[in-house]
């Protein structure tokens, strides 16, 4: 993971670098062991019982049997499997999401008559509002486990509860139509719990992107005999739910990707919520007109997200950049947007809050000579902007 001494990289919520383990165990299958896993023959075989090993030690780390891992090229992808793939069955039917949920879950939830649940001004679903949109009708609900950009950490445990009830209550009067609860968990897994029984989750979203592994790599966790209709037709790879032949460095990376970043997950926890907590302390004195977006207990232990009334975000971080740190405006994939960003419009901010402000996500080379650098440059050059 060698980065240049001279930059502080903060915007771990867009990309991670490839960990040299996840990279060691790829390698092998990028030519010593390149054959196809459906191949007959010894040595195809063989890579098909890596590919196997890897799906389960996925498996292992969310609670799930290997049989309810599918490998996915990322997280939107698998976002687009899991809504697609229910949805088309049910095309009367409807489906409720959160208003700060990936792109790539709200444009695929717009092909449906989808329903829009108000986030509180920390961040947070409100559940009055969620549980007030599901209806007799609504055959899946998708909210994130923790936001890409302001970090709060979602109730899901809540909300696969109320899910339940209404499962149980459907059965009670006769309505057949299943409701499924889908999560997107791709900022979640270096930090937080997946096991998928204890979240009450029916299917999960992960991206080895996200978690020091490779990117157009991941999964989608689809619980038990739920049914998809599949994105890809062809060959029938991935439980016929991703025809293609498999990209198996890929898998094998995510794989290992996850193993390691669910190993050092309490530990990282700890140090970044650290650091974390340094940060928000510091900004008390240094930047007293900053403003805190997100929950602060509820939230993500990587993720600092500010607004600076006044101050033109572009050029801060152009500033930022210039200075050796790099920083966001907010997600990665709406970067070239110059809308606000629907999160932050979302929680309440206004057109010139959400674009005073940035995002600042740490990871496992942050330090905190970084973060006393890193409110140093922003003093100076906040103040200098006024």
């Amino acid at each position: 993971m060698a980065m240049s001494k001279s930059i502080i990289y903060l915007d771990y919520a867009a990309a991670t670098p490839l960990d040299s383990d996840v990279l060691t165990a790829m390698t092998p299958y990028f030519s010593q062991n390149f054959y196809n896993p459906s191949a007959g023959y010894t040595s195809a075989q063989q890579v098909r019982k890596d590919l196997d090993l890897a799906r389960a030690q996925v498996a292992h780390w969310l609670g799930a049997r290997s049989s309810e891992i599918i490998f996915m090229a990322g997280g939107s992808e698998a976002n687009n499997l899991a809504i697609h793939g229910i949805m088309r069955q049910y095309p009367e039917a409807n489906i409720v999401v959160s208003g700060i949920e990936h792109e790539s879950v709200l444009a695929t939830a717009e092909h449906y008559d989808y329903r829009e649940v108000a986030v509180r001004a920390d961040g947070t679903v409100n559940l009055d509002d969620l549980f007030n949109k599901i209806d007799d009708n609504t055959v899946m609900v998708s909210i994130m486990y923790a936001n890409n950009e302001v970090g709060t950490i979602e109730p899901i445990g809540d909300i696969s509860r109320k899910v339940a009830e209404v499962r149980t209550a459907r059965t009670a009067k006769g309505n057949r139509l299943p409701i499924y609860l889908h999560t997107d968990a791709c900022q979640a897994a270096n930090y937080l719990d997946l096991h998928v029984a204890r979240l009450g989750v029916d299917l999960m979203t992960l991206n080895g992107g996200k978690i020091y592994g490779p990117k157009q790599s991941g999964a989608l966790y689809i619980k038990g005999d739920i049914k998809l209709l599949p994105l890809i037709d062809g060959g029938g790879q991935e439980r016929r739910l991703r025809s293609g032949t498999e990209n198996v460095a890929g898998a094998i990376g995510f794989s290992r990707a996850l193993d390691i970043a669910q190993s050092l997950r309490q530990t990282e926890v700890k140090r970044l919520r650290e650091l974390q907590l340094q940060f928000f302390e510091s900004i008390e004195d240094q930047l007293p007109l900053a403003v805190v977006n997100g929950s602060k207990k509820q939230r993500l232990p990587n993720n600092i997200h500010l607004s600076f009334p006044g101050i033109d975000n572009e050029r801060l971080l152009i500033q930022l950049d210039e200075a050796g740190v790099q920083a966001a405006a907010g997600s990665a994939c709406s970067a070239s947007d110059e809308e606000p960003s629907h999160v932050l419009k979302a929680i309440g901010l206004s057109d010139a809050q959400a674009q005073s402000s940035i995002r600042l996500t740490m990871g496992r080379a942050t330090e905190s000579a970084n973060i006393l650098k890193t409110l140093k440059l922003l003093t100076e050059f906040t103040s200098t902007a006024k």
